[in-house]
């Protein structure tokens, strides 16, 4: 692979809309790139290896000054090109059938190596759904996990959101070359994304945002995770494409369950039906996600005592939990907020803040967007 280290190699390539395996094939055949580079097109046509408007873009007039433009616009601060044969380039991805041969990355690299849980669903979703893939980001993120998705309204925006406000922070996949931003609803989300996460894209600088992308950007979006997880999806939906995807990387694949009433719970119910994991709350992903994350998670003792005990945090006892019972007999399954648990227990906000840390250390109640809690049991 070192010989896919080489950025100025790669760029031509990579502007053609080249592939790995593609790219290995010209290597074969003509001894290296550089070789490969050199060869003139009717070479190229009798070698048969690429498609002739790959070959269009390879041997277009402007070709060298679009590399100009591309090495100009890694060199800016922020924006980096990623090949595969760096260190950079993210494992879980490299592990996919046909990772790209280069990424293009605002924000921080370093962030696509992180463990990465993606988050997908409806462009049309409910008020309930987006406050739900909101909250399950916000929580998942302060657990250490990165939320990655891909930019769209609906469910992509609130995982985005969600992902911002925790620890972790989030990684949007696109459609589109870095130069672009689409939705363009979503620019202040992006900004704000490359600004504390990273926006990543395989298509070079100026690529539209085609129909036909999507599916290709959906692969990544798993392929950096270790799991998916999908909150709201009609029955035809990209969102089923990633699961699908992610199922056949050997991904873990959630759903939310919603209502039967809701045509954009029918694709997380067929989900489910086909063996995703039903989950209720951000704690039910962890714990099926605790063997996979603590092979190379820091907290590796957090999960192996997370995967055992059910979701409480070790060293709980039950004293603080119970120091923390006054305020749990006000909190239902429903989510509640802290201005309304002022009301109903009359106590000060300071002990009601103590006591909501001191039962989600314990399992009890889970910190959802908003200042909202809920119970978990």
């Amino acid at each position: 692979m070192s010989s896919f280290s080489d950025l100025p190699r790669l760029i031509p390539f990579h502007l053609s809309f080249f592939s790995l395996n593609q790219l290995r094939s010209c290597e074969q055949y003509f001894g290296s790139l550089n070789d490969a580079l050199a060869a003139g097109k009717s070479q190229w046509q009798k070698a048969g290896l690429v498609s002739e408007s790959q070959l269009e873009q390879l041997f277009d007039a402007k070709l060298p000054e679009r590399i100009e433009e591309t090495q100009a616009w890694c060199e800016e601060p922020m924006q980096s090109l990623v090949a595969i044969g760096s260190e950079a380039y993210p494992p879980l991805l490299k592990d996919i059938s046909d990772p790209p041969i280069l990424l293009a990355v605002r924000g921080s690299v370093g962030l696509l190596s992180d463990p990465q849980l993606a988050i997908v669903g409806s462009r049309h979703a409910s008020r309930q759904g987006i406050n739900t893939a909101k909250d399950f980001a916000h929580h998942l993120s302060d657990q250490g996990l990165c939320i990655t998705s891909g930019l769209a309204l609906g469910i992509d925006t609130a995982a985005h959101e969600g992902g911002l406000l925790g620890l972790g922070k989030t990684v949007a996949v696109v459609a589109t070359g870095l130069d672009r931003i689409y939705p363009a609803a979503n620019k202040k989300l992006a900004y704000e994304i490359v600004e504390q996460g990273a926006m990543v894209s395989e298509f070079p600088l100026g690529t539209k945002p085609l129909n036909y992308h999507f599916p290709k950007r959906n692969r990544l979006i798993s392929g950096l995770s270790v799991g998916t997880l999908v909150v709201e999806a009609a029955l035809k939906s990209g969102s089923l494409i990633t699961a699908r995807i992610a199922n056949e990387q050997g991904r873990e694949v959630f759903a939310v369950p919603g209502s039967i009433n809701n045509p954009q719970a029918k694709g997380c119910h067929q989900l489910i039906k086909q063996g995703a994991k039903l989950v209720e709350s951000g704690q039910d992903v962890l714990e099926e996600l605790a063997s996979v994350l603590k092979q190379d998670w820091n907290q590796q003792d957090r999960f192996d005592f997370v995967s055992e005990h059910g979701g409480q945090e070790p060293e709980v006892s039950s004293q603080k939990h119970s120091a923390g019972s006054g305020v749990l007999k006000y909190i239902e399954y429903d989510p509640i907020g802290l201005d309304e648990l002022v009301v109903l227990s009359k106590m000060p906000v300071s002990e009601i803040q103590s006591q909501l840390t001191l039962l989600e250390l314990s399992g009890e109640v889970e910190a959802l967007s908003a200042g909202r809690w809920r119970r978990l049991r």
